[in-house]
């Protein structure tokens, strides 16, 4: 097994830091930026909400996408996906009760 690496998730104005397998990085990375990308676009339909607001609907909005090509729909089978889901929601949750 692969040593972890500690990468810095920044979620909306928070950060966190989390643990990846370096094979995942590039992935980690990439889905944050596309939540991030979200959260922004959303501030911007949405004026004045809170930042957990926009952060949830963010998520409800990710994790119901469906997948319009062959090599996505395979990709959401993939467990690593599902771990990285797994951890934002830990996130979230960790977000909630602060």
């Amino acid at each position: 097994m692969a040593e972890l690496i500690p990468l810095s998730a920044q979620i909306g104005d928070r950060a966190y830091r989390i643990k990846v397998e370096p094979k995942d990085e590039a992935l980690v990375r990439k889905t944050l930026q596309q939540i991030n990308d979200k959260i922004m676009e959303l501030k911007s339909l949405y004026v004045g909400k809170d930042m957990q607001d926009y952060v949830s609907m963010t998520m409800i909005w990710y994790a119901t996408q469906q997948p319009t090509t062959t090599a996505a729909v395979g990709a959401v089978e993939d467990p690593t996906i599902r771990q990285g889901l797994a951890i934002l929601e830990g996130l979230i949750e960790n977000g909630l009760q602060q």
